[in-house]
């Protein structure tokens, strides 16, 4: 059984995903702002975390932040933040999956089974259980990444998303593929998402973000694994 914090400062939000989430049979853990969310985090070791950006002692962003810093936990953002640029910046910074109140609570559950879904089945490989391109070496079963000897902490959603990539070097891959490859029912048709992720791949693999060699811009069409990087 998974268990999922839902961190929210409006008592009947929490609820309400605590309900449906338990009725999907989910074990849910709550929190009404960011610092006990952390702790929680700490304690408890939730699967997931759905979390709004509005609190009231410490933003959601930071929280994120302060998440990244120390693991790959899914995240899924519930916020009534719907501009443009608040979803690139939760996205950025590594968050999984954004949803905008007000919203429905069965997508919610929808939305995090998927992005559980893709955690899960990051490890589960198509082809050879490592790839090995130039530096890069992504041990599919395990969801590791190396840069030569360096280790290099992806998110599942990252993760998976380079392991597309790297497995057909050359393949030019269009924003809606690599959304299809990852999404299941999240991020709606929000291909910015994928922009937002490949930024994050590409500092944490590239040498040099800004003159990538590994993943490469397809201007007007997408992304592709370089042939030789």
């Amino acid at each position: 059984m998974k268990t999922v914090l839902v961190v929210d400062d409006e008592p009947m939000i929490v609820q309400l995903a605590r309900d449906y989430l338990e009725r999907a049979g989910f074990t849910v853990l709550t929190a009404g702002d960011g610092r006990t969310a952390l702790a929680s985090v700490r304690a408890e070791k939730p699967d997931l975390i759905v979390l709004d950006l509005g609190l009231p002692d410490m933003d959601g962003l930071d929280v994120t932040r302060a998440v990244r810093a120390q693991s790959t936990l899914p995240i899924v953002v519930l916020t009534a933040r719907g501009e443009e640029s608040d979803k690139l910046v939760g996205l950025e910074l590594g968050a999984d999956d954004y949803m905008v109140k007000p919203f429905s609570p069965k997508e919610l559950v929808a939305r995090v089974r998927a992005v559980l879904r893709r955690f899960d089945s990051a490890g589960v490989s198509a082809g050879a259980e490592t790839l090995r391109v130039g530096e890069l070496t992504l041990d599919i079963p395990r969801m590791r990444a190396t840069i030569g000897e360096r280790a290099v902490e992806l998110t599942p959603t990252e993760f998976q998303l380079l392991a597309k990539l790297a497995r057909e070097p050359g393949r030019i891959f269009t924003r809606a593929q690599l959304l299809d490859a990852v999404r299941g029912v999240a991020f709606e048709s929000y291909e910015r998402a994928i922009d937002a992720h490949i930024k994050n791949i590409r500092h944490k693999i590239e040498p040099d973000p800004h003159a990538p060699r590994y993943v490469l811009s397809v201007y007007g069409v997408g992304y592709k694994f370089a042939d030789q990087p």
